[in-house]
């Protein structure tokens, strides 16, 4: 563990590098748990960072499309920033038009975590814990967080979040990292072969709130059933692109067979230029797939580039947006003598 910086704060922020047998490497700060850079080898075995981020401390606190952190305590939007529970309603913190994104002004991806390296194991790992206060951006219960990054030999990241609450909440926890095969600032995602295990998708309305409905991804932009360069859907008139700007729908995972709290195959990402490949596996109901729409050039990233529009793509795993509102949707409510528990799994390679 080292030095990062000192937010604003006053706090110390330190930062983690993970490494394996196998010379990927992992680097996390306490700042947000961001990832701020995952290195892994190409066909040839030429090591680049894939995923977006920064350099600096100073980056991170100034504001960013959430590179790589941890975002909670409710992932993705909830609309006009409200939800009942038990007869209660809540107010939300109010920070993505009229709806709470991401857990709200001062998310989880703006907070400071304890770190604990974990060393007892064969596998380098690094866990992160952190208190949400009763109340905090609106949220009822003090909630303990604790989330786990390990990387294995054969080249996996793999995410453990654990959550309890002393009084009826929601929780819903990913990490969202932007992700680059090519390598961070080498250029766009829109080759990019990409597959995602799901008959259905979430459709949007205006303000990108999912309507309820589960609609069939055959014959649309969505099916991604089989693989699919992402430039080909974005060219499309559909509606729900036009919406989004591109891709930011949420894809309900095909989990027919699977137990509760089983890995599941979720998507792959393939860049055919290099051959780095990237299997995301779950224990989640969802995946948000996000093509980068609104990177817009006024951020430099750690290459020293600008990001633009689709210079890099988020797969969050994840419970369906809005779901405290939407019944027919998986629930999303922790109580008091409950665990809430998801795992993903990044896993690198080549072809």
């Amino acid at each position: 563990m080292a030095d990062y910086g000192i937010a604003a704060s006053g706090d110390t922020v330190e930062q983690l590098a993970l490494r394996n047998s196998a010379g990927m490497e992992v680097k996390v700060i306490t700042f947000g748990g961001i990832i701020t850079s995952i290195r892994v080898p190409d066909r040839r075995g030429r090591f680049a960072n894939v995923a977006l981020g920064f350099e600096s401390l100073e980056k991170y606190q100034a504001g960013h499309p959430y590179f790589g952190a941890i975002t909670g305590r409710y992932a993705n939007r909830i609309a006009e920033g409200r939800f009942s529970l038990d007869g209660t309603e809540y107010t939300l913190f109010v920070n993505d038009g009229p709806n709470s994104l991401h857990g709200g002004e001062k998310g989880f991806d703006k907070r400071i975590w304890n770190a604990r390296e974990l060393t007892e194991g064969l596998q380098p790992g690094l866990e992160l814990s952190y208190r949400s206060a009763d109340g905090e951006e609106g949220y009822p219960g003090n909630l303990d967080a604790v989330v786990r990054y390990t990387l294995t030999d054969d080249n996996a990241l793999r995410i453990d979040y654990r959550a309890t609450t002393d009084a009826p909440t929601v929780v819903n926890l990913t990490n969202h990292s932007y992700f680059n095969l090519l390598g961070e600032g080498e250029g766009t995602i829109y080759d990019h072969i990409l597959t995602l295990n799901a008959d259905r998708f979430t459709p949007i309305d205006s303000n990108l709130i999912p309507t309820g409905e589960l609609a069939a991804v055959a014959g649309s932009p969505f099916d991604f059933r089989n693989p699919k360069a992402i430039a080909a859907g974005l060219r499309s008139s559909h509606a729900q692109i036009a919406l989004a700007q591109g891709y930011d729908q949420n894809f309900a995972l095909n989990r027919e067979g699977l137990s509760e709290g089983e890995l599941g195959f979720a998507a792959v990402v393939y860049e055919p230029r290099y051959g780095r490949r990237m299997e995301v596996w779950t224990t989640e109901p969802g995946i948000q797939f996000y093509s980068g729409n609104f990177l817009d050039s006024t951020l430099v990233g750690s290459s020293g580039r600008m990001y633009r529009q689709g210079d890099g793509l988020a797969l969050e795993t994840q419970h369906f947006p809005n779901s405290p509102n939407q019944p027919q949707f998986p629930s999303t409510v922790l109580r008091p003598g409950e665990r809430y528990e998801s795992t993903t799994v990044y896993k690198f390679g080549t072809d």
